[in-house]
């Protein structure tokens, strides 16, 4: 199993039988560490490691790189990079082509999608599509690429033998753009995760191309996945923004799932997840608590917890003929580190949320996330100690009373600070 560490700019390499984190495969030196200069001029390595992929045969993980726009082929017997191919700007997530021979990945800072002849190191082809395409998944029998998009409501179909879209399923406005896609293993279904509105998942019929349901999930919905336990069919869905994963039972006849358990995550941030091969365990990346939640799936429950790099996204199980434990290539780089999660403290304004303190190399990177707020709102956020407080930024919630991300640098536990308050306006 491998998360994908954007802080530590790592990969965790994770053998799932034992609950055991083997180590980490660095792409790049962690965010601001003072002795790389990453934000420099002169920085060769990578930045902003966030979405994985994986070929059928579980020997090759693709890894995809935001910021600095790279796509590295792993191979998984040895922990080791083959290849690096650079695409356009700020590609999202990735997947290999049914028979292996391509990598398919969604170029979300333009509007295509980049297929790449990985052994080559070249693109040979661009499929061009709608603003902000976000992750290319494909179906069970390989024929059908779907591409979801942040900045466009619709989903488009491409027939994977010619590369052409040959449809464009319009996506209901009240669901809004979509970061993360996943298809059911039967085909029928496609689930949408919309972490802009705060709110909604649209379910698609994957054979009529229907929407079947909008759903009400939470703020920052990130990641589907799906299961099948005693013959019923399932899908997960994480909500970063309330720390939960929901579990929904699929219907047989075209009717709006059934919400049947809410997860409460041991962490923040619940991101990307992934069932193992045998549906007994579901894996939920925990973006603001450095940590992976394993799932058991008969008791819809969490039966343990473990610490790995530094803000994981993309979380994918590779299942391989042959077992996948070599500590071989890895390290240790974002593991271990001190990480610390305080409530905020809301003063005269109303919503809640929660702060997440990393310590990184020099620095500690604070991380706010809120809902509830009055909405286009200025707010800055303080760090107390009881007596004193000092302002570390100021940002805005969105239209609908939410803040996803505000981060902000300071020296955080080296000062004794022991909470985070957030007030209206800038400071005085």
């Amino acid at each position: 199993m491998y998360t994908a560490d954007q802080d530590s700019n790592t990969v965790s390499v994770i053998n799932p039988a034992t609950n055991t984190v083997l180590g980490t495969i660095a792409l790049g030196k962690p965010r601001l560490s003072p002795g790389a200069d990453v934000l420099g001029a002169m920085y060769d390595g990578q930045i902003d490691v966030h979405g994985l992929g994986f070929s059928r045969d579980g020997k090759w993980l693709d890894v995809i790189d935001v910021t600095t726009n790279a796509v590295h082929v792993i191979d998984t017997a040895t922990n080791r990079v083959v290849r690096t191919v650079y695409v356009g700007r700020a590609p999202h997530e990735g997947f290999f082509s049914p028979d292996g021979t391509r990598l398919w990945v969604a170029v979300r800072g333009q509007d295509y999608v980049s297929v790449i002849d990985w052994r080559a190191g070249r693109e040979v082809d661009r499929i061009h599509t709608e603003d902000g395409p976000s992750k290319v998944v494909f179906s069970p029998d390989g024929k059908l690429a779907y591409v979801n998009h942040l900045r466009a409501l619709v989903l488009d179909v491409i027939d994977v033998a010619s590369r052409r879209i040959i449809r464009r399923v319009p996506i209901p406005e009240q669901a809004g753009g979509s970061s993360d896609e996943a298809v059911s293993p039967d085909g029928r279904e496609i689930w949408l995760g919309m972490p802009t509105n705060g709110r909604t998942t649209a379910v698609l019929n994957a054979r009529t191309y229907r929407v079947e349901a909008v759903l009400r999930t939470g703020p920052r919905t990130n990641h589907p996945n799906f299961v099948t336990v005693g013959g019923v069919d399932y899908a997960y869905q994480t909500v970063g923004g309330l720390n939960e994963t929901l579990v929904y039972r699929r219907s047989p006849n075209g009717a709006p799932p059934t919400l049947v358990k809410v997860i409460h995550n041991h962490g923040y941030g619940s991101h990307g997840i992934w069932p193992s091969p045998d549906n007994t365990r579901v894996y939920v990346a925990l973006q603001n608590s450095d940590a992976v939640d394993v799932i058991d799936t008969q008791r819809m429950s969490v039966i343990t917890t473990l610490r790995i790099g530094q803000s994981p996204m993309g979380l994918v199980y590779v299942a391989r003929s042959t077992p996948a434990t070599s500590t071989l290539n890895l390290g240790r780089q974002g593991l271990g580190m001190r990480t610390q999660n305080l409530a905020l403290r809301v003063l005269g304004s109303s919503g809640r949320g929660t702060a997440l303190i990393r310590a990184l190399p020099g620095i500690d990177e604070v991380d706010i996330g809120a809902t509830g707020m009055p909405p286009n709102q200025q707010f800055t956020a303080y760090a107390g100690d009881g007596t004193r407080t000092t302002a570390l930024m100021t940002m805005m919630s969105d239209q609908f009373g939410n803040i996803d991300e505000g981060l902000s640098y300071a020296y955080f536990f080296a000062n004794h600070y022991t909470s985070v308050i957030l007030r209206p306006g800038t400071p005085p």
